[in-house]
Order: structure tokens, then sequence, then C-alpha cells
């Protein structure tokens, strides 16, 4: 299983990691370049840590039903060079900051288009070309490893669910022999309608403690895991 976050929200380096490093838990951080700055040395010493930085584009672009979302950062009013161009950025962005390129990318909102009506195309094809793993949101179930799309693998968002919501998410992973992905964005911020809180974390971090069967790892290197297994079955098989 694989922990992540989005956005590189303050809380996240103020209580998340700290809290994961407490336990020796690496964490997935899909980063917005202009947040890492307001706290650069606590990401820094995330990335020190072994903390994996993805790739979450620059200006965050998402659909325009989101009340939240700037006109000029809809996905309805982008093309697949405006996103090529956001990903890019945040690429170079965050090498410079924190002197680490991203090998996986996660969604804004979940959503994986551009354009609107007749002129709606998808850019999951960028990311299969550009990153290991793309990660999507709002899909509650875990993936697959030998028939997922890694381009757009599932999400599961835990922002606001008790402890005995994730465990049942990590218990129906492990029946199933999955890698489950979970997805949240502020940690310990009750004040934020989207949060994971961080009583919830810690309980799920001592819980995964007493599970050794269960392999906890940042998203690149479940992927990479996955990656070189399904290489091997190919040679074999030929």
């Amino acid at each position: 299983m694989s922990l992540s976050w989005d956005d590189a929200r303050v809380s996240q380096v103020d209580i998340g990691i700290p809290l994961l490093n407490e336990f020796d838990v690496r964490g997935t951080f899909y980063v917005v370049p202009r947040l890492v700055e307001e706290r650069l040395d606590q990401w820094r010493s995330a990335v020190a840590r072994g903390h994996e930085i993805g790739n979450h584009t620059v200006n965050h672009p998402s659909g325009g039903n989101f009340t939240w979302q700037r006109p000029e950062y809809m996905l309805e009013e982008y093309t697949l060079e405006d996103i090529q161009r956001e990903i890019d950025e945040a690429d170079r962005r965050i090498a410079e900051l924190l002197g680490t390129r991203p090998t996986t990318f996660a969604y804004c909102a979940g959503q994986t288009f551009v354009g609107r009506g007749l002129g709606v195309k998808s850019y999951v094809p960028l990311i299969a070309r550009r990153f290991l793993i793309g990660r999507t949101y709002f899909l509650p179930t875990y993936n697959i490893p030998t028939r997922c799309d890694r381009a757009q693998i599932n999400g599961i968002g835990i922002d606001n669910l008790s402890f005995e919501q994730v465990r049942a998410f990590i218990e129906t992973a492990v029946n199933g022999e999955g890698w489950v992905v979970l997805v949240g964005h502020d940690i310990g911020n009750p004040s934020d309608r989207l949060n994971t809180s961080a009583d919830v974390l810690r309980r799920v971090c001592d819980y995964l403690k007493g599970r050794p069967e269960i392999w906890v790892d940042t998203v690149a290197a479940v992927g990479e895991h996955f990656n070189r297994q399904q290489s091997e079955d190919r040679r074999w098989r030929a």
C-alpha cells in the first residue's frame, strides 16, 4: 500500500511528515511548487528522509464545476500543449527547489481531460510517456497490479474518514492481493474540509506496524517493483 497527499499543504510538513517519520513510513507528496516554497527547508528534510515528491502541475488546473477554480485554470479551457507546459514547469521548479525529478504524477482533482464537448481530449497518453505512474482520485477501490493501467491507477480518498473506514479499505486490498493507494490533503487541520485526522493517521501507522506482511512504500517504489515484475513475466513467457 501507499500513502499519498496532494498540494504541499503546510500541515503536511508541520504535522504529517513528523508523524510518518516516527513510524518510519515513507509517503508520497504531490506538490504544487509555489506551496513548497512556504516551507522549503522542511520539504528538503522530507526528501532527505526518503519521502517521494511527485508532480501535481504548477497551477492545479481542474474542471470548472469546482467553484473555487479560477477561470484561467479550468481544464475545459486547456489544450494538450497547455497541460504539457504545466507539467514541464512543475518538473523544472521541483528539481530547482528540492533537487529531485518526479517519476510519478497525480491528476488534479483526479481529472484526466482537457477541452470541452467534441473537443475533449485525454492527457493520459502524455502521462504514460512521461511518468512511471499516474494517480487518479475519487475511485474507492484498490489496484490489481497485473491488470491496472499504470498511467491512471486508482486513488482512494481518506479525508474525513474514521480509522475503521480506512482500515476496511486496507483489509479489502489485502484480501484481494491488491495495491491500495490512499489520498489525503490537509493533516491534523480540522478547519479544512479536506482533512486527514492526525489521530486517524497515527492509528493507521500503528496498525501497519503490527502487520509486517503489508508492504508500505511510496507510489514510485511500488510502481517500480511491479514494472520489474511485469518485465520478468514477459521475458519468462518469451
